[in-house]
């Protein structure tokens, strides 16, 4: 049976998807991608990350990247941005928690009840679990929780994954900038949406 599964996010889920002629990119998209198109060859899978993004461009794109689509499947990963650009644009408008989570709230009650929905946890900011974004990200990353919950969706906990990897140690770099991901980190956001999301 034909159905659509939609990833949408920042720049750790665009991953190249615009340089790439299927728009998929190279990231952890492209390997549930592969995998999943391999069991199930009459999916469309699509890519509709954006860097930069936060919650707040997720909510000015969502009628025309999301909604429009009327996806059977929709993973959302987001929050990084969110955190990260606390950090380095301090004089910036930020996205408080409390706005976190309104507008991503607002945004999930827009779809179809059909839906299957995945939330992803935001991932990381720096390789160390005690640095100033991945304590703050913290906070996001239970948002995350509590709104797959209240909305029934299968959770995707990628914040809690690297930060049992940056605690065990002895791995690959998973990022080449302390954000975004390596063939390594990818392949960690996969194996973790693949142990919590069944299709």
């Amino acid at each position: 049976m034909t159905k659509t599964l939609l990833f949408i996010g920042d720049s750790i889920t665009e991953c190249g998807r615009f340089e790439d002629p299927e728009h998929i990119g190279n990231g952890y998209v492209k390997f549930l991608h592969d995998e999943i198109k391999s069991q199930k060859p009459d999916w469309t899978v699509l890519n509709r990350g954006v860097s930069g993004d936060k919650v707040w461009d997720l909510e000015k794109r969502w009628e025309e990247d999301v909604l429009a689509h009327d996806p059977d499947v929709l993973s959302v990963s987001i929050g990084v941005n969110d955190v990260w650009h606390q950090l380095d644009h301090p004089k910036d408008q930020q996205v408080t928690p409390d706005e976190f989570e309104q507008v991503y709230r607002k945004l999930l009650s827009q779809l179809s009840p059909s839906t299957m929905l995945v939330l992803m946890e935001p991932t990381i900011i720096e390789e160390d679990p005690l640095s100033k974004g991945n304590q703050e990200l913290s906070v996001y990353a239970e948002i995350v929780r509590l709104l797959a919950e209240e909305h029934r969706a299968f959770y995707v906990p990628t914040y809690a994954a690297f930060m049992e990897a940056l605690a065990k140690g002895n791995h690959a770099p998973l990022t080449t900038d302390g954000v975004h991901m390596t063939d390594a980190g990818n392949r960690l956001m996969a194996a973790v949406w693949k142990a919590n999301v069944n299709l």
